[in-house]
């Protein structure tokens, strides 16, 4: 792991800090305040737990899947595909943008449209990342007005949207940009039981399963770093979703810990440059070789297929980016 030099807007990891009021903070919701059937359905070959609202699938509060993008049955894994149900590995990561390029465009009535070119100055400051304004491109980001926060998880294919309630800040938008990019919640990861405990007891009806891990969803993730950052701007607080002012999360010694929506952490910065890291000036597909149908691939192969490069996840082919 390692850093790159257009790191001076980090914020500090707060894994030190003890408040006895973080309570202040609310979590990102698609639909503030609603609660909708829990289904068990199917995205590609995971297995993923949503709640249904408002014709629209939820899973963790605001990642959003459309109806079509989930099924009743698993899909089988073969060759690698530029379909947004096999681009992309459902864990931690989602579809990565190629060329660490993200297209996009701004509702025009979309209030204080000054939090999306903050945003996006404060991502493309300290990460590879870099947002260009739309032309004709195919896949890009729609930022538009909605009643809470929210967006999908990595590229999925053609517009998709990240959703801003006119209370949704700055630090809510660079939340959402960092599930458009490919991040996960923090305290979904697999050894998050290692760092803190989730009291079950104390969440809302209805929204336990915001709290599950990728193991428990049966889903595969990559980890891009080592520990749990409770630090991270993608890290629920001690107190979301609490149905009675008690914590739903605290570090394993008993102890609540203070949510940042201030700006990415360090920890993210080490993750998202692991995913997107700095071009050398090189072709990422030098020395790969091409897919070839019907042989075996193990987990972390990569391969190139029509002018891309693949790496082979546990369950699908994640697609890394274009061949230069």
């Amino acid at each position: 792991m390692f850093f790159y030099s257009c790191q001076e807007e980090t914020t500090a990891n707060i894994d030190d800090t003890v408040l006895t009021n973080s309570k202040k903070n609310n979590p990102e919701e698609a639909y503030p305040g609603l609660t909708g059937d829990l289904h068990s359905l199917y995205y590609g070959s995971q297995n993923v737990k949503v709640q249904k609202i408002e014709n629209t699938y939820v899973l963790d509060g605001d990642i959003l899947f459309s109806i079509d993008e989930l099924k009743e049955t698993p899909s089988a894994i073969g060759e690698p595909s530029i379909s947004k149900l096999s681009n992309r590995s459902v864990g931690r990561t989602g579809g990565r943008w190629p060329n660490n390029t993200v297209y996009y465009s701004v509702e025009s009535s979309l209030a204080n449209k000054n939090r999306v070119t903050t945003a996006i100055a404060h991502w493309e400051r300290n990460t590879a990342l870099r947002f260009v304004q739309r032309t004709n491109q195919s896949d890009y980001i729609y930022f538009k007005t909605s009643t809470g926060c929210s967006s999908s998880v990595g590229r999925v294919g053609g517009r998709q949207s990240i959703n801003l309630a006119p209370g949704c800040s700055t630090g809510n938008t660079i939340h959402e940009i960092g599930h458009a990019v490919g991040l996960w919640h923090e305290q979904s990861r697999r050894d998050r039981d290692d760092y803190i405990t989730i009291n079950t007891q104390n969440i809302k009806t209805g929204k336990k399963g915001n709290f599950l891990t990728y193991a428990q969803q049966g889903r595969d993730g990559d980890e891009y770093t080592s520990t749990l950052d409770l630090g991270s701007i993608m890290m629920y607080g001690s107190f979301f979703f609490s149905k009675n002012d008690q914590p739903t999360i605290v570090r394993n010694n008993g102890t609540t810990f203070n949510v940042q929506r201030d700006g990415l952490s360090a920890q993210d910065i080490t993750g998202i440059n692991q995913m997107y890291p700095a071009s050398t000036g090189g072709n990422i597909c030098d020395g790969v070789q091409a897919y070839v149908r019907g042989r075996s691939y193990s987990v972390g192969s990569r391969v190139t297929y029509q002018g891309s490069l693949y790496e082979r996840k546990t369950s699908s082919w994640d697609k890394i980016g274009q061949c230069n």
